[in-house]
C-alpha cells in the first residue's frame, strides 16, 4: 500500500493486511471525500474515526506513535556500499581495544566505561565508514560535519583512533591519566586533548542542547554570507536515559520549527539508564518517538535486526505486533537474559496465536531475535536509517535505534542492571569475547597478566580500508582543528569607539549598561571585524537598551521577516532578517548560552572567528547555566558574557529572585572566566579592548570575559591618566582623599561597580563629618587581583620572588582598608590575605528584597553611611578615633 503515501516505504507494509481489497475499498472512500467534499471534510472524518475507535477500545497507536516496528521495512532498505565483511573486522578489533583499554586502566582504580560503546559500535563505525565528513571534505571544507559523541562512548572512539595510527598503545594505556602530559581524558574535552575533541558532551543533557544549536549557528554563518556550511552536517549520538534531562528536550521545537534538516540525533535506546531500566513499566521508543513528533521531526525507528523478519512475516493476525507494543521495557530486558523456555512461556504463550507462531520457530531463532538481534546492530539497518535522515528535508531526524547495552561482552554484562558501572572483564570473558568477534589473537596471550591490545597491522587489509574510507570523506573524525587568524588591533580599527567611552558623558546620566551597548554598537560598524560580532540576547533586549540595534542589524531569522511589524512606522522598530545578526531567544537562557558557545567556537569549528557578546538579565546567567558556563571553558570558548541589571541592589523593587549578589562568585570557579565588574565607561572601554586582544590578538588566549555591568544611570567622568594598566589587572585608586588636618586619620576605600558611588559619597561625609581622609580605589577585578596573588604564590614555591599585584597597589597606603559592593562579602574577601593593611570588607549578603536602591542599601548596610559606621570602626579599633565615634555616627546617620 505504499500508493497511500506517495513513493515513501511505510512500517505498514509489513504489517498484515488479511484483506487487501478491503484495504483498498477504505482508501477509495477517502479518496472519494476527499475529491467531493474537500481535503478538511476528509481529513475531520479521519480524526472522528480515530477518536472512536478510540472510545471503544480499539487497541491503535496514537496519532503520534507508530507501531513498535522499524520506519523502513528491509525490502525498502538501500543498497549498502561498503564491505561488510571488512567494516565486521574493523569494528570487532574497536571492540576489543576499547574493552581492553578499559580493563587495564581497573588495576589502576581509575574507572571506565564499557558496556555503552559496545552496544553502540555499529551506531558509530556505520557513521565514520559512510557518512562523517572530516574537515577535508570538499563539499564541507574546513568545517565538515560535527560529532557530538555519547561521553560514555569514549573508549570506542580511543580504540578506532588507535587502529587509525592517531593514538598510540602508551596512550590507551593512560586513559584517564592525564597528569603526566601523555594521557587520554576520561571523556570528549576538548581543552584536555584539543585536536581530537571538538565538543563536550558528559554533563548529560547539554550534548543534544547544544548540538541543535550548533545546527542553527551552522544556518546563521551560511545566512550572513560568513561560511557556506550548506553540507556541514551536525550528528548527535544520546543514550535514551539521557533524554530524561531537561535540557536534552529543551530546543526540539526550535529545531523543527528552523526547519533544521541538517542535524541528526542518534539515541542509543539499550533500555538501560546507569542503575536500571530507562521505562521499567512503559516504552521509551514509543515515548521518545511521540515526543519528537510532536516537536515536528522526522522520526526514524530501527529496532528490530533481520532475525525477526521471519517472524513479522509468520504474523498473520498482527498478534505479535501487539503483543511487542505492550510488554514493557524491563519485562523485555528480561526475555533477553532468560532462556528460551522462558521466552515460550512469558512472550509467546499470552495469546493462542502466539503460540502457534512459536510453535514453527526454532529455539536457535528465538534466542537470537530475543538476546541479540536489534536494529543498532546491523550495519545494513543502520545505514538505511543514516541514509533517510541526510536525505529527508524540512525537518530534522531523530534515530532511534535499539540495541543491547554490553552487546558482545557475553553474559556476564549483556542487558544487565549494572553494567555501566562493571569496569573489567575476567580472562574466561575476554577469550569468549574473543571467539565471539573472531579475532586472532591466540590463547598464549591472553594468559598474560595485562589482556593485551589487538591490530592487525599498520599495511593490513583493515587498516587500509578504515584510512581509505575516512579519506574519501575528508580526512580523520572526530578532529578539531584551529584557524590561527589574528583579528585587527582593536586600536587601530576602532579607535574612535573607544574614544567616545574614554571621554566621560559629562554631565549626562548613563548607565554602564548603556555603555556597553554603545560601544558595541559602535565596534559592528566596523568595515573588517563589524560583521563578526554576534549579539545574543534572551528576549530582553528592549531592557538592555539594545533596541536601537534591531532595525541596523536585524533580527535572524531564517525565513526573514513574513509579516508587517505593528511598530513599522516607528524608528526603532522590531525588524527580522534572514541575515540579520542579533541572536534574539526568546526566554531561554539555556539556549542563548548554546548560541554563545557556538559562536566563541567558530573558529574551530568552521576556522571563522566570531566575537559573540551575551547579554542577559544578571541573576539568570550564572547561577541558572553555570554548567554550560563550564563547557564553554571546556570547548576553549572565547567572547563576552555580560551579566547586565548586575547587583543586590540595583534593580528598585524587582526582589529576591532578581537581584543578584552571587554570580561573581561562582564565575570565580571558572579558570577560563575573567571577571570584572566595572565602574565606569572608561573601564568598560579598556576592559573590552584588553579582550580583543587577549581573545583574539596573536597570541590568542582560551579565555572569556565576564562583565557585570549596572543599569543606574550616573555621570560617566573622563578616564584618568596612566590607570589602563590598573583597569586591566584589577585596582587603581581613582580618587585621593583631602586630608581635613595634617594629622587626620586615613584609610583605603576599596569598591567595584557602583558602590564606588556609594564609596565617593562617604569619602566626603568622612572628611567633613569626621576629619577622616579616605582614599577610594576602583576594584575593577577582585578575580583578576586573587589570580595574579595565586600565581605569585605558586611561583613562590619554585623559588620565584614575585609579589602580587594588590600587594604593590596598596603598599605604603596608610590606615586600614575596607572593602564593599553591591556582592556577598565572600567576592571581595578573595584578596583579603594579600592585603598588607588591615582589612574587612561590607556586602549584601543574604537574599535580596524589594524596596527602593537607597532602603535596600541601608537594610544590607553598604550605603554611604554604613560605609563610614564602618570606617569608623576600623579607625577606633586602632585607637585612631574615639569608640563613641562609632555610636555617635550610628544615631545621627539613624541606622
Amino acid at each position: 500500500m505504499t500508493d497511500l503515501v506517495g513513493n515513501r516505504p511505510s512500517e505498514l507494509d509489513q504489517l498484515p493486511d488479511r484483506d487487501t481489497e478491503e484495504t483498498a475499498e477504505w482508501a477509495a472512500s477517502l479518496d472519494a471525500v476527499t475529491k467531493a467534499a474537500g481535503p478538511h471534510r476528509a481529513s475531520y472524518l479521519m480524526r472522528r474515526t480515530l477518536q472512536h475507535a478510540e472510545g471503544a477500545g480499539l487497541a491503535l497507536p496514537k496519532l503520534l506513535e507508530t507501531d513498535y516496528v522499524n520506519t523502513i521495512p528491509t525490502a525498502a532498505e538501500p543498497e549498502f556500499p561498503g564491505d561488510e565483511e571488512m567494516e565486521r573486522r574493523i569494528t570487532a578489533w574497536n571492540r576489543w581495544n576499547a574493552a581492553a583499554m578499559v580493563t587495564r586502566g581497573s588495576r589502576f582504580g581509575v574507572g571506565g566505561h564499557i558496556a555503552t560503546f559496545a552496544s553502540a559500535a555499529w551506531l558509530y563505525e556505520t557513521g565514520f565508514q559512510h557518512f562523517f565528513r572530516g574537515k577535508d571534505s570538499h563539499e564541507a571544507p574546513g568545517s565538515g560535519d560535527q560529532l557530538y559523541i555519547q561521553g560514555h562512548a569514549s573508549p570506542g572512539i580511543y580504540a578506532r583512533a588507535f587502529l587509525d595510527g592517531r593514538i598510540s598503545e602508551q596512550q590507551l594505556d593512560n586513559f584517564r591519566q592525564e597528569s603526566g602530559g601523555n594521557g587520554l581524558p576520561s571523556y570528549p574535552h576538548p581543552r584536555r586533548l584539543p585536536w581530537l575533541w571538538e565538543f563536550p558532551t558528559v554533563s548529560m543533557g547539554l550534548g543534544p542542547l547544544s548540538a541543535i544549536y550548533q545546527a542553527r549557528f551552522n544556518r546563521y554563518l551560511h545566512n550572513r554570507g560568513i561560511k557556506d556550511t550548506a553540507h556541514s552536517h551536525v550528528w548527535a549520538f544520546l543514550g535514551d536515559g539521557e533524554m530524561d534531562e531537561p535540557e536534552s528536550t529543551a530546543a526540539l521545537a526550535l529545531a523543527a520549527r528552523e526547519q533544521l534538516d541538517n542535524l541528526t540525533f542518534v539515541i542509543n535506546c539499550n533500555l538501560q539508564r546507569l542503575d536500571g531500566p530507562v521505562r521499567a513499566n512503559f516504552k521509551i521508543v514509543q515515548e521518545l518517538e511521540a515526543q519528537f513528533r510532536g516537536a515536528g521531526w522526522n522520526v526514524v525507528k530501527s529496532l528490530w535486526g533481520s532475525a525477526w523478519d521471519e517472524l513479522f512475516q509468520l504474523d498473520t493476525t498482527g498478534a505479535l505486533v501487539r503483543r511487542l507494543r505492550e510488554v514493557p521495557d524491563a519485562q523485555f530486558q528480561t526475555y533477553a537474559t532468560r532462556d528460551v523456555a522462558y521466552i515460550r512461556e512469558h512472550f509467546f504463550g499470552t495469546d493462542p496465536a502466539l503460540v502457534q507462531l512459536a510453535g514453527v520457530l526454532t529455539d536457535a531463532k528465538i534466542a537470537e531475535c530475543f538476546h541479540t538481534s536489534r536494529g543498532g546492530h546491523e550495519p545494513r539497518k543502520v545505514y538505511a536509517a543514516y541514509r533517510a535522515a541526510v536525505g529527508f528535508k524540512g525537518a530534522p531526524t531523530v534515530i532511534l535505534a535499539q540495541t543491547v547495552k554490553g552487546y558482545t561482552l557475553g553474559p556476564g554484562f549483556e542487558s544487565k542492571n549494572a553494567n555501566h558501572q562493571m569496569k573489567k572483564l575476567s580472562g574466561k570473558e575476554f577469550r569468549a569475547m574473543r571467539d565471539r568477534l573472531d579475532l586472532p589473537i591466540p590463547d598464549a596471550r591472553l594468559d598474560e597478566d595485562l589482556v593485551p591490545y589487538g591490530h592487525p597491522g599498520e599495511n593490513s587489509p583493515e587498516v587500509r580500508y578504515l584510512q581509505e574510507r575516512r579519506a574519501a570523506l575528508g580526512g580523520p573524525a572526530p578532529s578539531r582543528r584551529v584557524h590561527a587568524v589574528a583579528l585587527p588591533d582593536p586600536d587601530e580599527n576602532n579607535a574612535r569607539a573607544f574614544e567616545a567611552l574614554y571621554k566621560g558623558s559629562g554631565k549626562q546620566e548613563m548607565a554602564t549598561t548603556m555603555a556597553f551597548v554603545r560601544l558595541a554598537k559602535d565596534l559592528m560598524r566596523d568595515k573588517e571585524t563589524g560583521k563578526r560580532w554576534v549579539p545574543i540576547v534572551p528576549d530582553e533586549a528592549r531592557t538592555f537598551g539594545m533596541e536601537s540595534l534591531f532595525p541596523s542589524a536585524g533580527i535572524y531569522s531564517p525565513l526573514g521577516q513574513t509579516y508587517e511589524p505593528v511598530d513599522r512606522d516607528q524608528l526603532m522598530y522590531y525588524k527580522e532578517a534572514k541575515d540579520g545578526q542579533i541572536l534574539n531567544e526568546g526566554i531561554t537562557e539555556a539556549g542563548a548560552m548554546a548560541d554563545f558557545i557556538a559562536a566563541a567556537t567558530s573558529y574551530a569549528t568552521h576556522g571563522e572567528t566570531m566575537i559573540p557578546f551575551y547579554i542577559f538579565y544578571s541573576m539568570f546567567g550564572w547561577q541558572r547555566t553555570a554548567d554550560q558556563m563550564w563547557q564553554l571553558a571546556d570547548q576553549l570558548g572565547k567572547g563576552f558574557i555580560v551579566g547586565a541589571t548586575a547587583g543586590r541592589t540595583t534593580l528598585t523593587g524587582e526582589g529576591l529572585q532578581h537581584a543578584d549578589g552571587h554570580s561573581h562568585l561562582i564565575a570565580s570557579t571558572n579558570p577560563a572566566s575573567l571577571n570584572y565588574d566595572p565602574a565606569f565607561a572608561y573601564e568598560i572601554a579598556v576592559i573590552v579592548k584588553d579582550g580583543l586582544r587577549r581573545m583574539y590578538g596573536p597570541e590568542a588566549e582560551n579565555v572569556f570575559y565576564y562583565l557585570t555591568v549596572y543599569n543606574e544611570p550616573k555621570p560617566q567622568p573622563a578616564m584618568p591618566e596612566g590607570v589602563e594598566e590598573g583597569i586591566v589587572r584589577g585596582l587603581y585608586r581613582f580618587k585621593e582623599g583631602v586630608a581635613p588636618s595634617p594629622d587626620a586619620p586615613r584609610l583605603q576605600l576599596l569598591a567595584s561597580g557602583t558602590a564606588i558611588h556609594w564609596a565617593l559619597d562617604a569619602q566626603n561625609l568622612l572628611a567633613a563629618d569626621w576629619g577622616v581622609a579616605a582614599d577610594v580605589w576602583s576594584a575593577t577585578s577582585w578575580g583578576e587581583l586573587r589570580r595574579d596573588a595565586l600565581e605569585c604564590d605558586e611561583a613562590l614555591l619554585r623559588g620565584e620572588q614575585r609579589t602580587p599585584y594588590v600587594t604593590q597597589a596598596l603598599e605604603g597606603a596608610p590606615g586600614p582598608a575596607l572593602a564593599v559592593s553591591d556582592w556577598m562579602r565572600q567576592v571581595p574577601d578573595q584578596i583579603s590575605q594579600w592585603v598588607e593593611q588591615d582589612y574587612s570588607s561590607l556586602g549584601t549578603d543574604g537574599f535580596g528584597l524589594s524596596d527602593t536602591r537607597d532602603a535596600a542599601r541601608r537594610h544590607f548596610g553598604v550605603d554611604a553611611q554604613s560605609i563610614v559606621v564602618a570606617s569608623l570602626a576600623q579607625l577606633a579599633r586602632r585607637g585612631e578615633v574615639p569608640a563613641s565615634a562609632v555610636k555617635e555616627a550610628r544615631e545621627r546617620y539613624e541606622l
